[in-house]
């Protein structure tokens, strides 16, 4: 436990270092930016200003979507790869494993393709509402923030982690709710456009990057028998057949046999 600890410690330290690397290319980013909302305008997106006004209908709403944004992302992600480790080895190594890949290729593109939010982007139109409501994560300063890059919006690792999480429950349970886990995502998904943090685009990329992470490593295979509710709800189709009823045979009945053999 100690070492698997120790590796997604290590994995995140290196994804924040990367982050941290890419500071300092604000201008690239904001060029990036506008040609991301003109593309997303010229596909016909809805936009992101559509989820915002539905969240700022209640200081209650906006506030708990900041909180969403600010303390769901890691925790959550701990508690799936903390129960998967303790539940389902083989699903943890895994949906680890594709996590590891999803994170390095996003902090490649982070890298190559440093991207200001839409809540920095003055033609949005959008309001910053972790700096207005609160909760907020970031720095007051973006070109000065030590602790995160602010201008590594593409993809959005808050969308494909919490995709993933879900993806890795479905396939590590067997219970007939289990499809209600890509709640986790559709919900991270509106958070990140309606705090502004994302564009759409951000979030399709995440996507595209886990589904090729998901076709390079290979997935658990299950073996040995179902769990016992599969049994149960499967009933008479798992059930052993019986074997065919026989007649005993009496002694008497063999000896005229074998008698009748050597005649």
């Amino acid at each position: 436990m100690v070492r698997e600890l120790l590796l997604v410690t290590a994995l995140f330290l290196v994804y924040k270092a990367g982050r941290l690397f890419a500071n300092g290319h604000e201008t690239r980013a904001f060029h990036n930016a506008d040609r991301v909302w003109d593309l997303e305008r010229a596909v016909h997106l809805p936009g992101e200003g559509t989820v915002q006004q539905l969240l700022l209908h209640g200081d209650g709403l906006i506030r708990a979507a900041n909180t969403y944004y600010a303390a769901v992302h890691f925790p959550a992600t701990l508690v799936f790869l903390a129960w998967l480790y303790w539940r389902r080895p083989a699903h943890y190594l895994w949906s680890r494993r594709v996590l590891a890949v999803l994170t390095a290729a996003a902090l490649a593109l982070h890298l190559l393709l440093p991207l200001a939010p839409p809540r920095m982007l003055a033609m949005s139109g959008l309001i910053d509402t972790a700096r207005v409501y609160g909760p907020s994560v970031y720095g007051a300063s973006p070109e000065t923030d030590s602790m995160a890059n602010q201008f590594a919006a593409m993809p959005s690792l808050h969308f494909g982690w919490a995709l993933m999480v879900a993806i890795g429950l479905i396939a590590a349970t067997r219970s007939r709710w289990r499809v209600l886990w890509l709640l986790h995502p559709l919900l991270t998904l509106l958070v990140i456009v309606g705090t502004a943090n994302h564009y759409w685009f951000d979030a399709l990329v995440a996507a595209v990057l886990l589904a090729l992470a998901l076709l390079v490593v290979p997935a658990p295979v299950r073996h040995g028998r179902p769990p016992h509710d599969d049994v149960r709800a499967l009933g008479d189709d798992v059930r052993a057949p019986r074997a065919p009823r026989t007649t005993p045979v009496t002694a008497a009945a063999a000896a005229t046999a074998t008698a009748g053999a050597l005649r």
